[in-house]
């Protein structure tokens, strides 16, 4: 007799998931009153919203020429992010020709084979410090270059490599003791002292930290034991080719060349790290000074100008998915905002935390800016969208304003590595080589135990008040 084999459920390709979640969008259109808020001057010059202004619009939903046109526009729309991706992967893989990564990562994985679980916790901490006090959790798509070869080389993973980036840099970003983009816009908006409220944002990143880096850690441990248990072991193959260790083989040494290229290259990160602290740089700067760091490394480490070119083109081609998947997903709140029901979204579900009382009400902004997130992925806009109705409605229903902003913090932070719609987010998983299907298996449990500490974290500042 035979037997007829269950299929087993397989996750749709995230083109099939973000290609459906623009449809319900479109859909949505048809059935959600469209609506809007005045924009007007907000803190350093950005728009926000007057948040006494929401009033009903005409009904403009999105039809099929539309729907289709969201998708290039949403490439436009993402451009920066796009083409930020490109370049970053590019630039790593002349580095990569030039063999002065393959000898780094050889010399560090030689240094800590013997306590390499201990990097995870360090990394993290690094990247969430470093995340806390001049924001751009972006920087997850510089780390995660520079650190997969050496995870891989240890014996761990892909996924242990974007985890320590993403998770360090969403941390830091998340508890933002100095952040300007969400707790210094948010406070600003709120209308409460800048960067108050610092000791208790550091009990809050330390917390997650621990989290994360033990969250992580076990899971590393259990792939280093045995590598079928890494959930992305297939895709891994021919990584763990490429940078397997023989312990019986000499350590590789840098000649000459290698060693100016070495310098050459800590020089412009130094150049980086000054643009962002000092010239605020973003991804367009950024990506200039990558294009001339390949270049110039590339030549002072002996390679030819094909060689260079054609490293690019290499880091191009392993980054395509992601850089396309970036544009894909802004395709969502294109329709959104074509079809004028994103400022409807944002009233209703702001309305639904007023009747809730004061404790219960500070988890509820909780929720409400985590759902937002998905379609304000930005950390900045979400704060100059939503703080303007937020922080006067805390003040209605008993909640301090410093614990709105708080709620918004924690919506905001932590979601930006789950949802797809958060461009650098899908970026950084193309640069590891991690499917976003894949990521969600390892890090939705982490996600659960963060959102429970963010509860724990709101009830705490509601119970004793936390002005700052």
């Amino acid at each position: 007799m035979e037997v007829t084999k269950k299929k087993k459920f397989k996750m749709p390709h995230i083109y099939v998931i973000l290609f459906s979640l623009s449809a319900i969008a479109a859909i949505a259109t048809y059935f959600i009153p469209a609506g809007q808020y005045e924009r007007i001057p907000g803190p350093a010059g950005r728009e926000t919203i007057d948040a006494n202004s929401f009033q009903m619009v005409d009904s403009t939903p999105v039809g099929l020429m539309d729907f289709m046109l969201a998708f290039p526009r949403g490439l436009l729309s993402a451009g920066e992010i796009v083409f930020f991706t490109f370049i970053i992967g590019g630039m790593f893989m002349v580095l990569r020709k030039t063999g002065i990564i393959e000898i780094s990562v050889d010399k560090l994985s030689r240094k800590f084979a013997s306590k390499s679980i201990w990097l995870i916790p360090i990394l993290m901490s690094v990247f969430a410090i470093v995340s806390s006090l001049i924001g751009v959790p972006e920087l997850s798509l510089v780390y995660i270059p520079v650190i997969l070869p050496l995870m891989i080389m240890l014996g761990y993973d892909s996924m242990v490599a974007a985890a320590i980036a993403l998770c360090g840099t969403a941390i830091g970003y998340t508890a933002g003791i100095l952040t300007p983009a969400n707790t210094g816009i948010g406070q600003q908006v709120a209308n409460i002292e800048l960067f108050s409220g610092a000791p208790y944002r550091v009990v809050i990143l330390i917390v997650s930290v621990i989290a994360g880096a033990l969250y992580t850690m076990y899971y590393a441990k259990k792939v280093r034991k045995n590598p079928n248990l890494s959930y992305v072991y297939e895709e891994d193959l021919d990584k763990r080719n490429l940078y397997q260790k023989n312990e019986e083989v000499s350590a590789l040494q840098m000649n000459r060349r290698q060693k100016l290229a070495s310098i050459a290259a800590l020089v412009f990160f130094g150049i980086l790290i000054y643009g962002v602290l000092e010239l605020k740089w973003f991804m367009v700067e950024m990506s200039a000074l990558f294009i001339f760091m390949g270049i110039v490394v590339g030549l002072i480490a002996g390679l030819s100008s094909m060689q260079i070119s054609e490293g690019f083109n290499e880091g191009f081609r392993d980054v395509l998915v992601g850089a396309i998947i970036v544009g894909v997903a802004r395709s969502i709140s294109v329709v959104l905002e074509d079809g004028n029901i994103m400022d409807t979204i944002v009233h209703y579900l702001e309305g639904v935390v007023g009747g809730f009382p004061p404790v219960l009400a500070a988890v509820g902004m909780y929720f409400v800016q985590l759902l937002l997130n998905f379609i304000i992925p930005s950390g900045s806009g979400q704060a100059l969208v939503t703080m303007p109705i937020m922080a006067p409605l805390a003040d209605i229903i008993g909640v301090t304003r410093q614990t709105a902003v708080l709620a918004f913090q924690l919506g905001d932070g932590f979601s930006h590595i789950l949802y797809p719609t958060s461009g650098y987010f899908m970026a950084a998983l193309a640069l590891a080589g991690v499917a976003w299907q894949k990521w969600i298996r390892f890090f939705f449990p982490l996600f659960l135990i963060f959102a429970s500490l963010s509860v724990i974290y709101l009830v705490i500042a509601q119970l004793v008040q936390w002005t700052g």
